[in-house]
């Protein structure tokens, strides 16, 4: 069982920057690629950054060049360092880890004001 704790989230100006932070615990040895979803108000969620216990990284066009992802693996956290942001980028920022299952966060609200 892997437990996933979000933080970082809160209110921003357009153009600000915002660092989430995901802390996993428990079988964190299992996890495997970790990610960042979101979903905003009466939309999908959707996959914004995803990164593989490798390294690589995958990203959405709608953040690609704005938000880089990253972990530290002896930690057991994740980042994701949100810049030029913008009002669309509001939504449940959801922390993500594939081990023996799926894994998910309780989400962490990112308010974005032009």
């Amino acid at each position: 069982q892997v437990h996933l704790v979000e933080s970082g989230g809160g209110l921003a100006q357009a153009g600000g920057s915002l660092r989430l932070s995901c802390v996993a615990s428990g079988s964190t040895f299992s996890i495997t690629t970790m990610g960042w979803y979101r979903q905003a108000p009466g939309k999908q969620r959707e996959l914004a950054a995803r990164i593989s216990s490798g390294g690589i990284t995958n990203y959405a066009d709608s953040v690609k060049g704005r938000f880089p992802i990253s972990r530290d693996n002896a930690k057991n956290t994740l980042y994701l360092q949100m810049n030029s942001l913008k009002p669309e980028d509001t939504a449940v920022y959801y922390c993500h880890a594939v081990g023996s299952r799926l894994y998910w966060g309780q989400g962490t609200q990112v308010t974005v004001s032009s």
